[in-house]
Formats: structure tokens, sequence, C-alpha cells
């Protein structure tokens, strides 16, 4: 070790020569050493990299070197003393540094085979000099555009590199100078790059008309590609550039790929109506050159899946095309003797559509979720008034034109329809397991778009939707398109409309659709199939508030059902059911707790009878989600006698262990250290939160039952956790019973914080809450001398107060 440490110093001797085999050596040992040989070399080549003087070497590593890593590696500091260094530097320095690196890249780039073989240092050459340029130019490189296009004159592979360099500087520049140049310094290349253009312009087009050079032409439109979002309008629509693009390159299949980009660059460009004749042009010169390359009756999602990268890049590129060009420009082949060309371009997306790849389908439903709502938004009263749509049909003659591509969309989207939301069960950081709910995934949000979309285009034609969703439905029961995907996307489609239709339309629909799948929950055999189609009629009829307050027979048999599901223990059904509940009692909460017609009692009070059956087979976190739900419904018992007794009713099960395990404690406090014991304090506090969170105020007369317990089990648990700690050290917070303690203490604060939020009573919280809390909790938080054992729901439940 101390060998190659000596060894290694004399690399930061400046006085000696430099040993290039010994810096090969050491960025070896960089790069395949291993411990502390690694370190030792990585120490070193930090250190000499940092040294004002390293870059006086570079120059020798380059030349001598014949290690690409090490050749790299001077080639980073090279960089660092631009990036850092470059101001300070004496001007003689700096021109010696300029002319240094232009000479390596014009000598690695002159030759086409050195050039390939140096790909990554020629890459990293091109970076250094862009570096260069935005310090130097235009004031002290006056002549750089000139030079450069001058140079490319000379030789093809040189001129390829040029056009990678002036790429990435038209990217520095427009691109990436947010954070990286004031805002003086970026504007002032800008302007410098727009007033200098021309000479590169015609250097690409010259290119582009004579070169036979495949990759030099593949670099100049790459190079074309970066700068078309800047440059003057002028040299994109006043030239023949559009023209050589689509006729030249477009149906060439190496170059096709950028070509397209480049069009959809184009494309892209708004607020430019003095050029529409142009864009006309643009769209159907290209749908043109399409049709060749990409026969309108190829089955775009067979080509694309057996397809090459390639291939499979040139349909998301059409797809961004033509999504950019027709949501910019679509108006302006609107007109009648465009309606084949364009009826062509929705055709080709509706196919495109169809591809198994959620990018490409999440940029075609951009375009027809904008379509969709255009539309809409044309008329809104129209369409949702069907007599009027029929009366008068030459009113919309857009929405005619439209109508047969849109059925198209709507049996895709009903095909596709993304997943609502995902459910994970996960452990929690107190070693429990939960349910977590993934937000802001992007299923999620690709459900949203789709459920938006879908909900415009039913708006447009609820006729049309309803047909396409009842015929898949009779393919799920004659069983032509049986499968789980079909009937969860399908069932996800149906539940997505919810309030799209005429609650008459919306009844006679669902009516159907519930039928259909009971039935078919009947027909088909085994569990799993049975608890697919159980989880799909639970997402339906949670998705129907309107139907279900309508109809009280039916709400009450829905719910019925719910609970038979609470006992199916097949993965997901009871989770369903759960939820589902939660759902229904939320938006329904008043027919529970009013006697419904043909009944004698509020279906509460059968509920509130039955609570002990429905429960039994539940998990813990689903017995807290169902006490959620039946708080909303108490919640809306207007009557506070009524209420109360009901609240009597809901909690006596929990209070029937809390009673039993106070009394167990009031006799031997030690039962409070005994694990199953704690966790069923930890389950009947959750339960206490999830009913406070449904009731509200009302809560309060279980919280005044329970409270001075709870302060007391409270101050017994912070006992126990500060004795482990003096006797065992702080690692004890990391066992299963002193974690389970320490969410006894969390959930008796978030439940006094949640339900003090909840309370408009401010004399009573003062009176009657807050001096016992105050003595049991703030004394803990003081005299606790282990600061990981403090509850931080302390200060943001003083926070709530």
């Amino acid at each position: 070790m101390a060998t190659l440490s000596e060894q290694a110093s004399k690399l930061l001797d400046f006085n000696q020569k430099l040993d290039i085999n010994l810096l090969d050596n050491i960025v070896g040992c960089m790069y395949t050493g291993m411990g502390e040989q690694q370190r030792i070399a990585q120490d070193v080549l930090t250190t000499l990299k940092e040294h004002p003087d390293a870059w006086t070497r570079v120059d020798a590593i380059l030349e001598f070197s014949t290690n690409q890593q090490t050749k790299y590696y001077a080639l980073q500091i090279l960089e660092q003393v631009i990036k850092t260094r470059w101001k300070i530097l004496p001007r003689n320095q700096c021109e010696g540094i300029k002319k240094y690196i232009v000479g390596l890249i014009i000598k690695t780039s002159s030759d086409p085979e050195l050039m390939e073989r140096e790909k990554v240092y020629l890459n990293k050459l091109n970076m250094i000099l862009v570096q260069v340029l935005k310090r130097e130019w235009p004031k002290n490189w006056q002549s750089f555009i000139p030079d450069i296009v001058g140079a490319s004159k000379t030789n093809e592979s040189l001129c390829q590199n040029n056009m990678i360099i002036l790429k990435l500087l038209s990217e520095e520049v427009f691109d990436f100078s947010t954070g990286q140049l004031t805002q003086t310094k970026g504007k002032h290349l800008k302007d410098s790059m727009c007033q200098e253009f021309s000479q590169i312009f015609y250097l690409c087009q010259f290119v582009l008309d004579n070169s036979q050079n495949a990759p030099l032409v593949g670099a100049t439109l790459e190079t074309l590609l970066r700068f078309l979002n800047w440059i003057p309008l002028g040299y994109i629509f006043e030239t023949k550039l559009i023209q050589t693009l689509i006729m030249k390159f477009l149906n060439v299949p190496m170059f096709r790929n950028v070509t397209l980009n480049c069009l959809t660059e184009i494309a892209g460009l708004v607020n430019v109506s003095n050029y529409d004749a142009m864009f006309i042009t643009l769209f159907t010169e290209t749908m043109t050159k399409l049709q060749e390359m990409l026969p309108s009756s190829t089955n775009i999602r067979e080509a694309y899946a057996v397809g090459r990268d390639q291939d499979q890049n040139f349909i998301q590129n059409l797809a961004m095309f033509l999504c950019t060009f027709l949501k910019d420009h679509g108006s302006l082949v609107e007109k009648k003797e465009f309606n084949n060309v364009l009826l062509t371009a929705l055709l080709y997306l509706v196919r495109i559509s169809e591809v198994e790849e959620v990018e490409i389908f999440k940029i075609c439903l951009e375009y027809w979720s904008a379509l969709a709502s255009d539309l809409y938004e044309e008329s809104p009263f129209s369409a949702h008034c069907p007599l009027y749509h029929n009366k008068f049909p030459t009113s919309h003659p857009r929405r005619q034109f439209y109508a047969p591509i849109l059925s198209q969309v709507r049996y895709i989207l009903v095909s596709r329809m993304a997943k609502p939301e995902e459910v994970l069960v996960v452990e929690n950081e107190n070693g429990e397991v939960v349910r977590e709910f993934m937000k802001d995934t992007d299923a999620i949000n690709l459900y949203k778009n789709m459920r938006e979309t879908l909900v415009y285009l039913t708006h447009l034609d609820y006729s049309d939707t309803e047909r396409i969703m009842t015929e898949k439905l009779q393919n799920q029961v004659n069983g032509t398109e049986w499968s789980w995907k079909n009937l969860n996307t399908l069932c996800w489609a149906i539940g997505s409309i919810s309030g799209a239709m005429h609650e008459e339309d919306e009844k006679r629909f669902l009516v159907t659709v519930i039928k259909d799948l009971l039935g078919l929950c009947e027909q088909k055999k085994g569990k799993d199939n049975k608890a697919i189609i159980a989880s799909n009629i639970m997402y339906v009829v949670g998705q129907y508030p309107r139907f279900l307050k309508a109809h009280w027979k039916f709400l009450k048999t829905v719910v019925n059902k719910l609970f038979e599901f609470m006992h199916e223990t097949h993965e997901g059904v009871q989770d369903m059911a759960c939820d589902t509940f939660i759902k229904i009692s939320m938006k329904c909460r008043r027919h529970f707790v009013t006697v419904q017609t043909g009944e004698v009692i509020p279906f509460i009070e059968e509920i509130l009878a039955t609570i002990r059956t429905i429960i039994c087979d539940l998990q813990t976190q689903q017995i807290h989600t169902f006490y959620e739900a039946v708080g909303y419904m108490i919640n809306a018992q207007a009557n506070q006698v009524a209420q109360d007794t009901l609240i009597e009713k809901y909690m006596s099960l929990p209070n029937q262990v809390w009673d039993d395990i106070i009394s167990q404690a009031s006799k031997n406090v030690d039962v409070l250290k005994d694990p199953d014991v704690v966790k069923q304090l930890v389950s009947i506090l959750k339960t206490n939160v999830r009913a406070c969170k449904a009731l509200g105020h009302p809560y309060v007369v279980q919280l005044g039952r329970i409270y001075l317990d709870m302060l007391n089990v409270y101050k017994v648990m912070s006992g126990n956790i500060t004795a482990a700690i003096t006797a065992n050290g702080e690692v004890v917070t990391k066992q299963p019973l002193i974690k389970s303690m320490r969410v006894v203490k969390k959930e008796t604060l978030k439940l006094i914080s949640d339900w003090i939020s909840r309370t408009n009573d401010h004399a009573m919280v003062l009176e009657n809450f807050i001096p016992h809390l105050l003595d049991a909790v703030l004394l803990d938080y003081n005299h606790c001398s282990v600061a990981s054992a403090r509850e931080p729901e302390v200060l943001s439940g003083m926070a709530t107060i």
C-alpha cells in the first residue's frame, strides 16, 4: 500500500517530469483496483485534478498516454479549469488553450475512421470547446462561425463533427442555458446565434442538397432539429427547407425518424398565421409520402409488435407529428377540400392508439382529449339535449365529421381503461401492515386523463358510449371476449362515466350492467373468477351514488351484498368491499338514518345490531375502515339525542374490550406491558380515531367516556418506555413491544388533536379537556431525557390547540 502511495505522490510534484506510465497505472487502479488501493488512487487523482497547474500537463498526457481512460481524465482537468478559472487566466494562456482544443478536434475529426474509433474522446473535446465558446464568443472569438463554416467545406468528416459542435452550442444556449448563464449573457449569445445564423443555415442547406455522405447528412438533420425552435421563421417558410425534408429525406429509412421530428418541430410553431398555406402544404405532402411508406391498410398494432427499434420509434414519432399538427393547426385542414386527407390522418391516429405501448397511447390520448373537449365546449347545451341534437344535425357539421372517428376512439378507451387506483399492502415505520394508497402514480394520472376524455365523448354521444359498453358486456356474458383484463377495463370504463348520462338513461343502463354482472357471477365457476366479478360489481355500484340514492331497495341490496363479500377471504375482495362501503356511506349517508318506504326502522339500526357478525372475518385495518364508514352514517342523524344513542351502540364493541383492559390494569398495572394487550389498545384507539374523523364534534360523547382512562394509559406507557430505555439503552426503542407502546401514545395524541380540530365548542375544550391533557402530555415530554423517544405529535397537537 505504502509503495503505491509513495509512487502516486510523485505525480503531485510539479518539479519533476510527468511519468505517463505511472499515471496510466494509477488511473487503472481507480477503475479496476479494490478497497484501499482504489481509494488511494481516487484521492491522488482528485488532488491532481484540483491542482492549479494541473492543466499545464494535459497536452503531454493526451500526446503520450495510450490509455483512453487517462485521456478522458486529462480532458476532465481541462474542463475544470475552463469552468472554474477561465476568467483569471492570462489572455495568452486562454488563446493557447483555444488553439490547442481546436487543433485536437480537427486532428481527430478529419479522418472518418479515427473519428469513429475515438468517438467518446472526441465528444468530450466537443463539449469542452462549447464551454470555451460560452465564455469567449462572440466578444473574444468573433470569427468562430465563419471559421467553423469555412472549415466544414474542406472535409466531410470534419464537417460532420462541426455539425455536432453547432448542435451542442445550440442546446447549451437555447435549451439548457437557464441556471447556467446569466440572463444578459444568455440573451447576448442567442442574439449572436440569430445574427450569424445565415452562414450556418446555408451550410446545412448545401449539405442536404449535395452530400452523398450518410453520416454527414444524418448529423446535419440532427443539428437542424435543434435549430428549428429558435431560428427566424423566414429560414423555415421562405426557403425550400420543408420541401427538401418531405420530398428528399422523409421516405429514406435511415433519415425518416429525424426528418419526421424536424417536421413535428415545425408543426408545433404557433402564432404564425401568415404562413397558413405553408402549414397546409406541410401536412398534405407529408400525408401523401406517409401513405407510400405506411399504407393505410397496415395493421399498425401488429407492425409495431414485431418491428425493430427504429420502426417502433417511427410509429411514436408519427403519433407526435399527427397530434402536434392537428392540435395546433387542425382547423386549417377542416375545410371541405382537405376532408379526405384529414380523415386519413385521423384513421392513422386511431390505429396508432391501438398500439400496446403506454407512452404512445398517452401521446394520442392528449389529442383525443383536446378534440373531444373542443367539440363539447363548442355547444355544451346540445350535447345534453339529444332531441335538439337530432332535430338540427346540420347545425354541427364538425361533430358530424368527427363522429365516426370518435366512435372508434370510444371503443379503444373502453377496451384500454386504466386502473383507477393502486392499493398496496406495506409495512409502516411502526412495523404495522397497512394499506397504502399510492397517489400520483402514472396509472392514476392515465386513468384521470382517460376518464375525462371518455366523459366528454359520452356527452357528445351517450347512446354510442352505451352501445359500445353494452356490446362488450354481452361479449363477456357469451364468452367471446371473456377475460379478467377485459372485464376489469370494461367495468373501470363504466364506472368512469358516472354522471355523464341523463338520470333516466343512467338508470336503464346501470340496471342492465348490474343484472349482467350478477348473472356472470352465478355462471362462472371458481373462486378466482367470482372474486374478480365481485370486485367489479362493487367498483361499478360505488361509482353511481346518484342511482343508489334514488333506489333505496337497490341500495340496501348492494350494502347487504357488500356485507357478504366481507366474509370472502379471497385476496382483495374484503378490501374492495370495505372501500366500496365507505364510498357509499359518505355519498348516501342520510338514507341510512331515516326510515325508508317499506321499512320499520332506519337501516343503521340493523347494521349496529349485527355489527359483530358483519366484521368477524375482517382484518384489523379493514375493521377501522368499516367503523369510519358507519360513523359517516351516524353523523347524518340531526337529532342529538338519537345520535348519542347510536354512538353508544356503535362504540359498544371496542368499549367492552377497553373497559376490560382498564379493569385489569386497575388491579395490576403490569397488564399494560403484555404485548397482546398493547396491540389491542392500539387497535381500539385507531378505531376511535376513525370514528372521530367521521363523526366530528358529536364524537365528544365517546371521548368523554374514555378520556381520563386514556390519559392514564398514556402516562403508564411513557413510564414503561422510560424505564426500558434506562435499563437497556436507546436501542430498546427498536423492539416491537416498545414500538407498540409508542403507537398507543401517538394514537392518543392524534385522537385528541383530531377531535379538537373538528369541534366548535372551544369553552368545553378549555374547561374539560386541556388541563388534564397538559398535565399528562407536557410533563412527560419535558421529563423524557432521550430525544428520540419524544413524540413529535405532542408539538403538532399543541399547535392544533
